[in-house]
């Protein structure tokens, strides 16, 4: 396999590249509840719970939010605080307000259905580059550029083996070149699984991407905090700040941490009031 120092995607050998990733796809192959479907507004909830989140865990998470809201219209529809609910345990809320403004305006301005271009989908609240790619593959078998953690692992690890801090845009030309025509929905789970594949038995190659950036630590930072009153609000509608704050103390003193801090805690609250997850009333907050 050719190596590529730079975006030269017409030297590489297509047919001899999709052959190997078709063939350790299927070594590899995943059985997942959002595979081969046609449903473009599952195939999006799928792409945004995977969002920094593994795979084993999402699969409960996926399933029961389907059954709650089968929708874009039910999603739309529905209570912040249940979507949030729901939500709990896969981190990163905002995504889960994200894809609820993501359906309230569809069903506003697209009767109720996720837009059929590229563009229209990338305008759409919380909808990327890489999800409306997934949208296009995995839910319309349409060509495109879907480029993900794991496909770029694979590219890595071919065509940069001993690079550091590749770009994209040395990455993208060989991801639309091997695109095929058709079948692109298998393509792209095949490079899924390959390279989930190869970040089990080697250090991850998608460290070596310019775009790696590794996570800063959880237990005990603001992220964290964020979570907790989340969750302390969503179980006490109408609380007050100080039964917030006594919670959290509960909690930060229960994992060893020290106290939290008055000032700390007000400042999350008004950013995630400001984001539209707690509404204020009177004195208290409500999801």
């Amino acid at each position: 396999m050719a190596r590529c120092d730079g975006p030269i995607a017409a030297d590489i050998d297509v047919a001899g590249f999709s052959s190997l990733v078709r063939s350790e796809g299927e070594a590899h192959w995943r059985e997942l509840p959002w595979r081969g479907i046609d449903d473009d507004y599952g195939v999006l909830v799928s792409e945004v719970m995977l969002q920094q989140t593994q795979v084993k865990r999402v699969i409960g998470y996926w399933e029961r939010f389907m059954g709650m809201f089968p929708t874009i219209d039910a999603l739309a529809a529905a209570d912040n605080a249940l979507v949030l609910e729901l939500w709990q345990g896969l981190g990163y809320n905002r995504r889960a307000l994200m894809l609820k403004k993501c359906a309230e305006e569809c069903a506003a301005s697209h009767d109720g259905a996720l837009p059929r271009s590229y563009a229209e989908l990338i305008a759409l609240p919380g909808i990327g580059p890489s999800t409306a790619a997934g949208v296009l593959a995995f839910a319309r078998n349409e060509p495109c550029v879907y480029l993900e953690t794991n496909v770029r692992s694979v590219f890595l690890h071919h065509f940069f083996p001993d690079a550091p801090k590749v770009p994209d845009k040395h990455i993208i030309p060989l991801v639309e070149r091997t695109c095929p025509k058709e079948d692109v929905r298998g393509w792209y789970y095949a490079l899924l699984d390959y390279g989930a594949y190869l970040k089990s038995i080697m250090p991850n190659p998608s460290r070596r991407s310019a775009a790696y950036s590794r996570q800063s630590r959880f237990e005990g930072s603001r992220r964290q905090k964020r979570a907790h009153i989340v969750r302390i609000v969503l179980a006490n509608p109408g609380i007050m700040l100080q039964g917030i704050l006594d919670a959290l103390e509960d909690i930060e003193r229960k994992e060893g941490r020290p106290g939290v801090d008055e000032r700390e805690v007000a400042s999350i609250i008004d950013d995630l009031v400001s984001e539209g997850f707690f509404t204020r009333e009177g004195e208290g907050y409500r999801a």
